[in-house]
């Protein structure tokens, strides 16, 4: 995998970099493409949290204008929802002059903010971001549609620092069966299978809190913690490292890219859901390459 790095923005002409992302590279901005006031940025960085007032990331969610995350007695919550709402609007508008293919018919996700310091973090394995992984929300699936993310470092002096490995083909070629493909995959034909997701789909449709996951979500969730316990893989798999500077705006499909975070503090992420409708190859999607693994289809 390599990183494409983009020097000017506004673009001079046209350049499609999907067939890029969509190989599993990251496309890099060394300076943030869209604009973020110092004063936010220096807002953010100096929230406290030393009461444990905030959970693993604060998120704000674009489509219904609302942040989370966060206790609202801890911050001033009108600034932080002000800061948040200038951030998301700028890159997703950002975001749609780079890729307007995709924005033609993705959906917004959640905007983040990681405060934490990354190295040393104590987590739980599977919720641990310095092992490497690929990314299934399991409140949000996706239906066979990729996990674009768009990173920015707002840390003053420190870069956030990445590990990678190779995308996501090279890696289910070789672990995806004994993660249990093919045996959720024969599982999930069975009547009791069928009758099961018909009625969590159901629930859903009455806006109950259940989320009906394709064969395909359910295995990515499973892949997702199978590869950040595997020793093996993480010990032995193929390692690149990238260190992105303070002021400076990375995107990757973090589904198809195995990542980790080994160091950083102070970032920010946006993530739309990209329909493979859009996508310049739907043959090098995870759901194409896990159906050509199992034989059956994962997506309805």
């Amino acid at each position: 995998m390599e990183v494409i790095t983009i020097n000017q923005w506004p673009l001079s002409g046209f350049n499609d970099y999907r067939p890029d992302l969509e190989a599993g590279n990251i496309v890099f901005f060394p300076t943030t493409p869209f604009a973020l006031s110092e004063v936010s940025k220096e807002f953010l960085r100096t929230l406290d949290f030393s009461g444990g007032a905030v959970h693993k990331n604060i998120a704000y969610r674009p489509v219904i204008d609302r942040v989370t995350g966060v206790d609202p007695k801890s911050v001033e919550m009108a600034t932080l929802h002000d800061v948040f709402r200038e951030y998301s609007r700028n890159l997703i508008q950002f975001a749609r002059e780079l890729l307007p293919e995709y924005a033609a018919a993705w959906k917004l996700d959640y905007a983040s903010f990681r405060p934490l310091e990354e190295r040393g973090r104590d987590l739980p394995v599977n919720k641990r971001n310095d092992l490497i992984h690929t990314d299934a929300f399991p409140s949000r699936p996706t239906q066979g549609d990729l996990i674009l993310r768009v990173f920015t470092n707002i840390h003053p002096a420190a870069s956030r620092v990445w590990i990678t490995s190779d995308p996501f083909k090279t890696v289910a070629e070789r672990y995806a069966q004994d993660a249990g493909l093919q045996s959720l995959a024969a599982r999930s034909t069975s009547p009791a299978a069928r009758l099961r997701d018909g009625f969590l789909r159901l629930l859903n449709r009455l806006h109950l809190p259940v989320f009906p996951r394709s064969p395909y979500d359910r295995f990515m969730l499973r892949f997702h913690d199978y590869l950040k316990r595997n020793e093996e893989f993480q010990s032995s798999t193929t390692k690149y490292r990238f260190e992105f500077p303070p002021g400076s705006t990375w995107l990757a499909f973090t589904d198809v890219l195995p990542h980790s975070v080994e160091s950083g503090q102070y970032a920010l992420e946006q993530t739309f859901i990209v329909a493979r409708e859009s996508l310049a190859s739907r043959a090098s999607t995870p759901v194409a390459i896990l159906e050509r693994l199992c034989g059956k289809p994962l997506v309805a």
